[in-house]
């Protein structure tokens, strides 16, 4: 599909929906759902293009991706924490070579809530993808432009709907370097941690046809949040599915510690994880935007932001 026609699809199926799926916010005016509805593709068409060079920690391209979010984040308003809108960090990561030292970067943002200003749900996705390797570059279209234009659309819902519980947006760097980014937030936290009520991470979000399922894990380690998940309606062709996350589920199957989450779970902050499941083109040089199917990252997108107002109404109750 071309650029334009998948930029026209995506902006009339989200402008369908001009109001969160639940009802339980007020509709986002028609003109703010349409500009914010065509930027969900084009995030990902620029995250994802070769001039980003597969966005690797530490590496041109990378600041280059990071540049790009922090210009959005402006532009929508959304203010940076009193830490600041950079989170630098130094950490030893994972190579195919074996250990190296990386220089990171996370990127914050803040948008304080109506109802418990000082409860947090952290809503991050990390940026960073694993670069170029023997001349191909990885582009990682899904893995994870997706989630980051995810975030950034659940982000520009929240500056025209305020969420009620104050929100903390992350975009993570190294995370396939071994969560370091994630890591490194949780031990240098910008609001203490037992003040966190949520971490939601959206990783790969756009190619749910594989099995028309966006995946909740985490809700074995936190049972309460199913309920609430539950009532969440299937958008489209799309519809949350709960697992991965038991004792069953072993290796690749398992993914509690399979991206960022890992680190909040590890730090005993409760977490879920959304994301759709493997498909032939994760982790290779084919990961690229036009493998996504764009009504489908519209649904998959707009489930993640009905899952998230359904958990900002019930949490702190």
């Amino acid at each position: 599909m071309s650029r334009s026609l998948a930029l026209a699809a995506a902006t009339a199926l989200l402008t369908l929906s001009a109001c969160d799926t639940l009802g339980t916010k007020e509709p986002v005016a028609p003109a703010v759902e349409a500009a914010v509805s065509s930027q969900l593709l084009e995030d990902v068409r620029i995250l994802s293009a070769d001039d980003m060079e597969g966005r690797d920690t530490g590496a041109p391209g990378g600041e280059r991706a990071r540049a790009y979010i922090v210009s959005r984040l402006e532009a929508m308003g959304v203010a940076a924490p009193p830490v600041g809108r950079l989170q630098p960090f130094s950490a030893q990561g994972r190579t195919r070579a074996g250990p190296k030292t990386f220089n990171g970067t996370n990127i914050l943002g803040v948008i304080p809530g109506t109802r418990v200003s000082d409860r947090y749900i952290v809503i991050s996705a990390h940026y960073d993808h694993v670069g170029v390797n023997e001349g191909q570059i990885y582009n990682g279209a899904d893995d994870n432009a997706s989630g980051v234009a995810t975030m950034l659309e659940l982000a520009a819902r929240l500056k025209a709907s305020p969420p009620e519980h104050s929100v903390i947006i992350v975009a993570f760097d190294g995370e396939e370097r071994g969560l370091i980014g994630a890591k490194h937030f949780v031990q240098a936290p910008p609001v203490p941690l037992a003040s966190i009520a949520l971490n939601l991470n959206f990783d790969m979000t756009s190619r749910a046809e594989t099995d028309g399922h966006l995946w909740v894990t985490g809700t074995y380690q936190h049972p309460t949040f199913r309920p609430i998940l539950e009532t969440v309606p299937a958008n489209g062709a799309v519809s949350l599915a709960f697992g991965k996350d038991t004792p069953q589920d072993t290796g690749e199957n398992n993914w509690v510690e399979a991206s960022d989450q890992g680190a909040f779970f590890k730090a005993n902050v409760p977490f879920l994880y959304m994301g759709v499941d493997y498909h032939p083109d994760y982790h290779r040089p084919s990961d690229d935007f036009d493998h996504i199917t764009p009504s489908v990252f519209a649904s998959s997108t707009q489930l993640a932001i009905a899952a998230f107002r359904a958990l900002d109404a019930s949490l702190d109750r």
